[in-house]
């Protein structure tokens, strides 16, 4: 894969993109209540301490399954209990979120203009569809790559890859492809697949994960304007 230029703040709302790839919570989905509160119910039936909620916080978006070990300090085999249960109370309630407001409108501009958009995110593929098929979003995307119920692919860098195998089997040119996320894991898995990443602002990350990311936007309008110029 060739090597995306790495451009300043400053160029980066001027930039003609080829392919866009979005991250699904925090970016498109304000589901942080739905993961949180599944999560809570999980460490209480699994008799852990709960963490308070901005401890919550730091489990979404990362895979979860590397979370509850490195976060909640469990091993292997109970970090898989933990996930399967979580995935039993979370799925019951997952379309109970909600579509950050404007995004299902980016969402059509982009196809308007003929953008190709994919999306790649750390939620099990097969829960991710479902939420973009509940929301009729589905038809705004070219492909879909999310992790695997296994877990064989969970990193970001591996789902990025996939959703650029994807774009790229359906003629897409994805040479000045960009990553459009909130949290810095999507910095870093899009730049391990040379893609920079643009971070929205209304999402669940903190300003120190923007550091590395070309930019940052502040509204569902400013990002249209860097996506599309």
């Amino acid at each position: 894969m060739s090597t995306t230029p790495i451009l300043s703040p400053s160029t980066a709302a001027t930039r003609t993109w080829t392919a866009v790839l979005f991250d699904l919570d925090g970016t498109i989905l304000d589901s942080a209540r739905s993961i949180t509160g599944a999560l809570e119910v999980t460490f209480t039936e699994l008799g852990l301490p709960v963490p308070v909620q901005d401890e919550l916080m730091a489990y979404v978006g990362p895979p979860l399954l590397d979370s509850l070990k490195s976060l909640a300090g469990l091993n292997d085999a109970d970090a898989w209990n933990a996930l399967a249960l979580y995935r039993s109370h979370y799925e019951k309630d997952a379309t109970r979120t909600a579509v950050f407001p404007g995004v299902a409108g980016l969402l059509e501009r982009l196809q308007r203009a003929g953008m190709p958009v994919a999306l790649a995110t750390s939620k099990p593929e097969r829960v991710a569809r479902t939420l973009l098929e509940h929301f009729g979003l589905t038809k705004y995307f070219t492909a879909i790559a999310g992790a695997s119920d296994d877990e064989s692919r969970s990193a970001k860098s591996d789902i990025v890859a996939d959703a650029i195998e994807h774009l790229r089997n359906a003629g897409v040119d994805t040479e000045r492809a960009v990553m459009v996320g909130d949290r810095g894991y999507d910095v870093v898995g899009a730049a391990a697949n040379d893609i920079p990443t643009i971070l929205v602002e209304w999402g669940y990350g903190s300003p120190v994960e923007a550091v590395e990311a070309i930019s940052t936007a502040h509204s569902v309008d400013q990002l249209c304007k860097k996506l599309l110029g």
